[in-house]
């Protein structure tokens, strides 16, 4: 926030010295004579305007070098009026209110969002934005003088600090000077707004007998009269030139919230946050009006309260919004800050509602202490209960003597029932114990023998591994792998690779043992034991081990060739092609001449047609033509070549060059294929050196080419023609067989 206010007033000055081509003095210069020699060309432009520059200049003379920041703004504000004027209209009010709003929210004054095309909107927007934050933070600034009486705490003196700490500061030189008796209007050269603090801090404390300067006039209400004689309204004594009212001997006045300019006629807002002069409350925060302020609350209300117009926190009925949570069965009842889900059934006597509202029944012998009187029995009923006379019960362990008069012991020893199931049995008043056999241990509460758990009641110490509770006893027993030792508690290794429990390898481990294989071969993962061939063929890698065709075997693989044209390399898995030529392998005639390709090879010969005699192995030339005019037009010289590639060569490759074995300045060289090139499988270009012939087209099938190529050479005007015969021999690319494990 701080960093807008620093960089605001340079960066709008300099963009309207963009605008009018002014340059920017050193800082040495006088700011003084800057502004003067700026309003002068300024006054020029605004010549239209009639007595404004006039205004301009007399405002000026009296701006002191400490008050400059105003005039800087207005400055800028003016030539962004200027620039603006040709743009779309907009009101500078709601580009002001704009900028007042994103200063409340503490926005980045120095790129807002604009909201017209209009320079002077955008410049209006960010003044306007920057002296909200100016006012907010030197508000803050004067509220920390007053109520800590220092300004230690804002240790910090980066750009976010200065405009606080330097209210923070005047506030309390205007304390001090009112403590000390001395006049609030002094005569300091601390700065235009630096003063107004000082003088409002000042004047708080002072005596009701200090009066303010008559140039800061105030009057309260815009119906102004004044006192002589008859109390009568006076006239304008003014001649119209006052701004808010004329309160007589040509002297003008403000209304209240305001306060006279130096021009004594024009009246400026009082910002009564920057003063400290607002009665805002503790959590409220002080925003500027024109005229007035207003009191802005910090914090939210809470749940269940909402913000009114009047700043004050309201309750939210649920009920009535319908935002509550309550079901059909209830009625919804507001309170302050929430809400309550009544039942809209009602239970009657005897009943009582549970949480999904339903009515159930009342238990009276239990919720009620004592509901019938000494003798009698309560019986519960629906909706209610019943009291009985109580008759002669005996308790357990008793039962009535013959006349039916009193209780007397049972001894449940001697009954027809053996209640202690083989233990030992000790009768008692009322009832009976009974002696428990060892690993038993008696149930006082449904008095019998019940069994010891001992691997409950002692875990850990009874057995090694596993403990199996048993009637009266325990017997222990070993884990999967272990085998119970003599002592009949602890457990030693079985070794179970001594029954070859797998297929190839086994290795005991403690409790234990592991299966692995041998080389080629991988445990099954339905098992764990048995060992099974790894077809490396159908691995994922399997398509490149092979460089024709791959064979699994059992635990390992080989790898094979085509039958002809190829033999398996070294490394046994590539194929290498078989120079049947150069290993007299062919079986082309006496006049042929061998060529070998890629798997294979072909029997090459060639005659050269009439009026040519052989020069060589692969070439032609032109006999003497004696002046015939369709001899001359024949080449000169006829040459074969031969070229091979595989299948899918790259598109644009060069495959042949041609041109003449000199160049002479002056050559104008033609390269064309004449026949052979009807699928358009190849295209030439022309260098400077001849003729490239090279790929148009992917080739993705094996194809023989009889190409002819001709280059015209003209040169010191006469025309030579030289004819190449390129047989290309285009062969399968390196075969590769998919692996299909069904074929081996």
């Amino acid at each position: 926030m701080g960093r807008q206010i620093c960089t605001c007033s340079l960066k709008t000055l300099a963009n309207a010295s963009v605008v009018y081509g002014m340059g920017v003095r050193s800082a040495a210069a006088d700011p003084l004579t800057i502004l003067q020699r700026k309003l002068t060309k300024l006054n020029r432009k605004l010549n239209a305007l009639g007595s404004a520059s006039l205004h301009f200049t007399a405002a000026l003379g009296r701006v002191s070098p400490h008050s400059m920041g105003p005039c800087v703004v207005l400055l800028c504000s003016m030539f962004g009026l200027l620039l603006g004027q040709g743009a779309e209209q907009v009101s500078i009010e709601d580009c002001c209110k704009d900028g007042q709003k994103r200063g409340n929210d503490n926005e980045d004054c120095a790129s807002l969002p604009l909201i017209s095309a209009s320079d002077t909107c955008r410049i209006v927007q960010e003044q306007c934005c920057v002296t909200v934050l100016e006012d907010n933070m030197c508000t803050t600034g004067i509220n920390v003088a007053k109520d800590q009486g220092s300004c230690d705490s804002l240790f910090s003196s980066t750009c976010e600090t200065k405009t606080t700490k330097m209210c923070c500061g005047c506030c309390l030189l205007g304390k001090t000077t009112q403590e000390q008796g001395l006049p609030c209007y002094n005569s300091l050269s601390v700065g235009y707004q630096c003063g107004l603090v000082s003088r409002a801090c000042c004047m708080e404390g002072a005596s009701d007998n200090q009066t303010a300067p008559t140039a800061q006039t105030e009057l309260p209400s815009k119906d102004v009269t004044i006192e002589k004689g008859d109390n009568s309204v006076l006239t304008d004594q003014c001649d119209g030139k006052c701004a808010h009212v004329c309160v007589g001997n040509n002297t003008c006045g403000c209304l209240k919230g305001y306060k006279l300019k130096p021009d004594g006629k024009s009246c400026d807002d009082i910002n009564e946050c920057l003063l400290g002069a607002s009665n805002c409350r503790a959590g409220q925060r002080c925003i500027n009006k024109e005229g007035s302020f207003r009191c802005q609350r910090e914090v939210s209300c809470g749940t269940g309260y909402e913000l009114t117009d009047n700043n004050d926190c309201k309750d939210i009925d649920e009920c009535e919004a319908g935002i509550h949570n309550c079901g059909l069965v209830f009625e919804c009842q507001n309170s302050q800050g929430s809400f309550r889900c009544l039942p809209k059934v009602k239970c009657g006597v005897g009943f009582i509602q549970d949480a999904l509202g339903e009515c159930i029944d009342i238990n009276e012998c239990v919720s009620h202490t004592g509901p019938c009187s000494r003798g009698q029995v309560c019986m519960n009923t629906v909706g209610s209960y019943n009291c009985q006379r109580n008759s002669v019960n005996c308790g357990r362990g008793y039962h009535l003597n013959e006349e039916a008069t009193r209780c007397v012991d049972i001894d449940e020893c001697k009954g027809p029932e053996k209640v202690c199931s083989g233990h030992g049995c000790i009768n008692l008043v009322g009832s009976y114990r009974c002696e428990c056999g060892s690993g038993y241990i008696f149930n006082s509460i449904s008095r019998t023998c019940e069994d010891i758990n001992e691997c409950r009641h002692y875990p850990g110490r009874l057995c090694a591994h596993k403990c199996e509770n048993t009637l009266g006893s325990y017997k222990c027993s070993c884990t999967t792998g272990f085998k119970l030792s003599a002592d009949g508690r602890s457990c030693d290794d079985l070794n179970e690779c001594g029954s070859n429990p797998c297929s190839q390898e086994c290795a005991n481990v403690y409790g234990s043992y592991q299966c692995y294989c041998r080389r080629g071969y991988q445990l099954s993962d339905i098992d764990g034991m048995t060992c099974e061939d790894i077809d490396e063929c159908a691995l994922p890698t399997g398509g490149h081990i092979c460089s024709y065709r791959c064979h699994n075997t059992p635990g390992s693989f080989h790898c094979s060739c085509p039958v002809t044209g190829y033999t398996l390399a070294l490394n046994g898995r590539s194929c290498q092609d078989i120079d049947e030529c150069a290993a007299g392998t062919h079986t082309c005639a006496e006049n042929q001449s061998c060529f070998n390709v890629q798997g294979g090879f072909r029997c090459l010969s060639f005659e050269c047609p009439n009026n040519y005699r052989r020069a060589g192995e692969t070439r032609c030339e032109r006999l003497l033509c004696n002046e015939s005019v369709e001899c001359l037009a024949m080449p000169l010289r006829i040459t074969y070549y031969y070229l091979t590639f595989p299948t899918n060569i790259p598109v644009f490759t060069n495959i042949f060059r041609m041109g003449p074995s000199n160049t002479v300045p002056g050559d104008d060289i033609g390269i064309a294929i004449t026949t052979g090139n009807e699928d358009g499988f190849f295209k030439t270009e022309q260098v400077p050196s001849g003729g490239v012939m090279s790929v148009a087209k992917l080739i993705n099938k094996p194809h023989d080419f009889d190409l002819s190529l001709e280059l015209r050479l003209r040169r010191y005007g006469t025309i030579s023609t030289y004819l190449a015969k390129v047989l290309v021999f285009v062969t399968q690319e390196e075969p590769r067989v998919p692996y299909n494990p069904l074929l081996e």
